[in-house]
């Protein structure tokens, strides 16, 4: 009883020096942080072209946006594509945000042990700005992201091809009664918020003070992409991807797809920029770390 009784005793004093989570995030005033902060990664690394992760990656990431676009460009024929002209038939608008929305959560939730489930080089680059990953990586993710986007598109024609061409082939474009540069705005904040969610879901400090965090970073992430169809279908038919904008346009191929193609570059690179800089500079401030 004695040794129990020392047992629980020595239990307690340690539980009592341990400091309370998340207090040193806080502001509690403790030198000791509560997570450990990533070293930047550099802009070019050798060492990477020779490893089997790296290419396996780079597959994951192909097969990923791969399926992203037949899964969603599929869905959007079904509703565009209805014979009855009515979309009280398809799943509508709102099962097109869902689409999208859904697969990016499946699909980050699969892929993000492997190569960090970007499926879209705008994401990339906001990471890529945030030093997350170097520039060999980088280029090569959005090689393989906008190779696997047109391998999925052409997939969904090969099915489909009449219904396909016949509907605009999921490309994206600006709506009728918008400019360009209602389009251009759309775009740069559509993917603002979704660059933004991404890194907030997978911030080192918030996932070493909430275990849960890694877990359910896919959910915001898609969540976010389903929000942003919801508010700019109307408007561009929602890009915030440029390999899901271009995997579209080079399969359908006609000119309305190419008229405003550059918005769907130009605006998710603007607005993965503004998040990857406002993440660093103003959430986690780590420019002015140093003078602390």
């Amino acid at each position: 009883m004695e040794g129990k009784e020392e047992d629980v005793r020595l239990g307690a004093n340690r539980y009592s020096e341990r400091q309370p989570i998340g207090t040193a995030a806080q502001g509690g005033g403790a030198d000791e942080k509560d997570y450990k902060e990533p070293p930047p990664a550099p802009l070019f690394e050798a060492e990477e072209l020779t490893s089997w992760s790296f290419y396996r990656a780079g597959i994951a990431e192909f097969l990923a946006t791969f399926l992203f676009l037949y899964i969603s460009v599929l869905t959007v024929m079904g509703v565009v594509g209805n014979p009855s002209g009515s979309k009280c038939g398809t799943v509508g608008i709102q099962g097109i945000a869902w689409s999208f929305g859904g697969m990016i959560f499946v699909l980050v939730y699969c892929t993000a042990g492997i190569s960090g489930g970007h499926i879209n080089p705008a994401v990339t680059f906001g990471l890529f700005l945030a030093r997350k990953l170097s520039l060999t990586r980088a280029v090569f993710y959005m090689a393989m992201q906008c190779l696997g986007a047109i391998c999925g598109a052409g997939v969904v024609k090969g099915f489909q091809t009449t219904l396909y061409q016949g509907n605009g082939g999921g490309a994206n474009s600006v709506a009728p009664g918008y400019t360009k540069g209602d389009g251009l705005g759309a775009e740069i904040v559509g993917t603002f918020v979704l660059v933004y969610t991404v890194f907030s879901a997978t911030d080192a400090k918030r996932s070493a003070r909430d275990s849960h965090v890694p877990i359910l970073a896919p959910l915001p992430i898609g969540f976010a992409v389903f929000l942003v169809h919801l508010a700019t279908i109307p408007i561009t038919g929602t890009g915030i991807n440029p390999a899901r904008s271009l995997g579209a346009a080079i399969i359908y191929n006609k000119k309305q797809a190419w008229d405003d193609h550059w918005i769907f570059w130009v605006g998710p690179f603007i607005g993965a920029a503004l998040a990857a800089i406002y993440h660093v500079v103003v959430i986690r401030a780590i420019p002015f770390k140093s003078r602390d």
